[in-house]
């Protein structure tokens, strides 16, 4: 099934995971995504090479097993920084032959120890390649607070409008945590006539040590409110995933009634962090 088809009932509401590390067999996802399968997400998605895993060795299979063991569309993540227009195309051959539909196609993030290949430089590039090379809905990133290597929001929503145009069918945002940001940026997108439905990342607050490293990354603010609750629990790591798990659900509640077209949730592989989330919108997160 094609992800853009979801969006025709809204709300949209999905998960993302990622593969096991190398040393880590493939197997050990495996209850992972049972147990996401009783939340009954829309689709879920699957990280290529997150966490120090082969890239992109494990991404396919997940996928498949997703569609064809849980019955869930599934969408594989394919960052270009290190492909060659080769390596995609055996990829993508792989992705039909595991049944993989859809895509989120990405950049990536440059490694300072790897020098990257040339032949996509923007994902806008990779996703023109996908649409001439076969029938897979794409999917695109986007960021409300802006990507951390542009000049400024306006010029990121150029780049991003470029991606939309080259035939990315919806997008899916990067985390944040300050909703007014999220409804400021899409306020931006409708002014540029970029109209495809736009999932919001949230990410769970659930220890401070990986929070601030997420943040580091995509360059996402830590409004005031939660800064305080990260204080506060800063030595009480329990207290702190409670505390960051409600201001999840208050995030996610709020942008379920302004009319938000998905949320995707980043489990980090945490079914258990899915599942209260998911108790506490209830029927709020299924109208």
């Amino acid at each position: 099934m094609k992800a853009v088809q979801l969006f025709e009932k809204k709300p949209v509401l999905s998960f993302e995971v990622f593969p096991p590390k190398p040393n880590v067999p493939i197997e050990s996802i495996y209850e992972t995504l049972a147990a996401l399968k009783s939340l009954k997400p829309d689709f879920i998605s699957v990280t290529y090479g997150a966490g120090g895993s082969v890239p992109g060795a494990s991404t396919a299979e997940i996928c498949e097993t997703i569609q064809n063991t849980h019955g869930i569309p599934s969408i594989a993540h394919l960052p270009c920084i290190n492909e060659t227009k080769e390596s995609v195309l055996e990829k993508l051959t792989v992705f039909r032959e595991k049944g993989v539909d859809n895509i989120l196609a990405l950049r990536g993030d440059r490694n300072p120890n790897v020098e990257p290949k040339t032949d996509f430089h923007y994902a806008s590039d990779l996703i023109a390649f996908i649409r001439e090379h076969g029938d897979f809905d794409i999917a695109a990133a986007c960021y409300p607070e802006g990507h951390p290597e542009a000049p400024d929001l306006d010029t990121d929503i150029a780049h991003l409008k470029e991606k939309v145009d080259a035939g990315a069918s919806h997008l899916i945002s990067q985390l944040f945590y300050y909703n007014p940001d999220f409804y400021a940026f899409r306020e931006k997108l409708a002014q540029k006539n970029i109209t495809v439905p736009v999932e919001a990342g949230i990410m769970p607050v659930t220890s401070k040590k990986s929070i601030e490293r997420m943040v580091s990354l995509c360059g996402a603010s830590i409004p005031k409110r939660l800064a305080k609750l990260m204080a506060r629990y800063s030595d009480d790591p329990a207290s702190l995933k409670a505390a960051g798990l409600e201001y999840a659900i208050m995030q996610i509640l709020d942008l379920l009634e302004h009319g938000t077209d998905g949320i995707h949730i980043y489990t980090m592989n945490n079914p258990d962090v899915a599942r209260y989330i998911m108790e506490q919108i209830g029927e709020d997160g299924r109208a």
